[in-house]
């Protein structure tokens, strides 16, 4: 009944979607990255000539894809002799990463039928699948199985309050059943899957700290974002949605000591950051529209393009991410790399790092600018405290990567000798 209803879920989704793509462009960029999807794929994987097994990778979005990078490249270096096929569901992933050169394919992921999920793993004969923190599709993940094809789930998290902890949660046990092996971020989540008898779990930890490492090994100078800096405070704004620029905006605008303001928005939209730019009292300009000289009579620069933000936490003194009024918390540890107190929305306890930040003293969640406003004048001139726990967190929770590579040559072992 359950997976009937789950099933019947799946198929409704795309009308759903066809109601809203008139009035929401990401709905109708999904909707034609469905179109025909099966068939494109088909048409790619029977024109290449290139016979090498083929290991699939699955990412939400852009967030899970960065989260997975570093796995990709481990397995790419260690296993040559295998191609790459990554999916995405999101097109906020597929849109920015769909030209990716560490794989040889790159699709979304046709929508979760019985009949998709079927055709897809005839088509794609993966030899090893790897789901990418919260991914979790029933009718996929039980063709695999039929198939008898290995899959594995890396840096996932589990909380108490999910459907597979429920007494009515049988549905989505079965789902786990069907992994291979689950690496997961913390302590919790392994006492919580074994309490429903998954034990084929390994506390891995989290990719992401791999990914930021590798980030602070390849970032690139930006001209126009150092010389507005000036010599100044800096505070970067990463991932802003419009809840956090309403805290935001009264803060900057009252703020009396120097302070030069980075804004990076969650979408790029000239609309909305015009209507912020009208609000804010001090001066302001968009990085497409300034140059090095001209940057310096702003004290805030908002950044209109996609792909400098991990660079840029390398200016600032402080960082507040954007996402943790309602949207889900943005990727935190770009910027605790560097070494800086982060500030926050106050919804954020379902991202580890985010917990333990705010435990050992180097992030803050704020509701309200007032809030704000205390504990950055508290930061200000004493932010080497929190600077230093930052940057430390980050150093000591890197490896993930190799725990997940070591599951999956065990696993490669085990299949060469069967």
């Amino acid at each position: 009944m359950v997976a009937q209803l789950y099933s019947t879920g799946i198929r409704l989704y795309p009308a759903v979607l066809r109601l809203a793509a008139p009035f929401h462009a990401k709905a109708r960029r999904w909707l034609a990255g469905q179109h025909n999807l099966l068939d494109t794929i088909a048409d790619k994987l029977g024109s290449d000539a290139d016979t090498r097994p083929i290991v699939w990778f699955h990412a939400a979005s852009l967030g899970e894809f960065e989260q997975g990078r570093p796995v990709m490249e481990a397995f790419r270096a260690a296993y040559p002799q295998h191609r790459i096929l990554l999916t995405f569901f999101s097109p906020s992933g597929y849109d920015v990463r769909k030209d990716y050169d560490g794989a040889d394919y790159v699709f979304y992921l046709p929508i979760d039928t019985p009949a998709n999920a079927r055709r897809f793993v005839q088509l794609v004969k993966p030899e090893l699948v790897f789901f990418i923190k919260y991914e979790f599709w029933a009718n996929y993940l039980r063709e695999l199985h039929r198939a008898n094809v290995p899959v594995v789930s890396f840096s996932a998290i589990f909380r108490s309050d999910q459907l597979f902890f429920k007494p009515y949660g049988e549905f989505y046990r079965q789902m786990l059943r069907q992994f291979n092996h689950l690496l997961v971020q913390n302590q919790e989540s392994v006492d919580l899957l074994r309490s429903i008898g998954i034990t084929n779990v390994t506390l891995a930890g989290d990719t992401r700290f791999d990914r930021v490492a590798q980030t602070v090994a390849t970032i690139r100078d930006i001209p126009i974002a150092n010389a507005f800096k000036a010599g100044q405070p800096l505070l970067v704004v990463g991932s802003a949605w419009p809840l956090d620029m309403d805290v935001l905006i009264p803060f900057i605008n009252q703020f009396d000591k120097p302070l030069k303001v980075i804004v990076a928005p969650h979408e790029i939209d000239g609309n909305t950051i015009a209507d912020w730019q009208k609000r804010l009292t001090r001066p302001s300009v968009r990085f497409s529209q300034t140059n090095e000289i001209d940057v310096l009579r702003a004290d805030i620069l908002f950044i209109d393009n996609v792909g400098m933000l991990s660079s840029l936490y390398q200016y600032g003194e402080f960082a507040f991410i954007g996402g943790a009024f309602r949207e889900g918390l943005h990727n935190i540890l770009e910027a605790a790399t560097f070494g800086m107190p982060i500030f926050f929305g106050p919804v954020y306890d379902k991202f580890q790092e985010a917990v333990d930040l705010v435990q050992e003293g180097g992030a803050f969640p704020v509701s309200t600018t007032e809030e704000l406003q205390t504990t950055f004048a508290q930061q200000y001139n004493n932010r080497q405290k929190a600077a230093q726990i930052t940057r430390l967190y980050v150093q000591r929770n890197i490896g993930a990567t190799a725990r997940v590579m070591d599951v999956a040559a065990k696993i490669k072992s085990e299949r060469a000798n069967e």
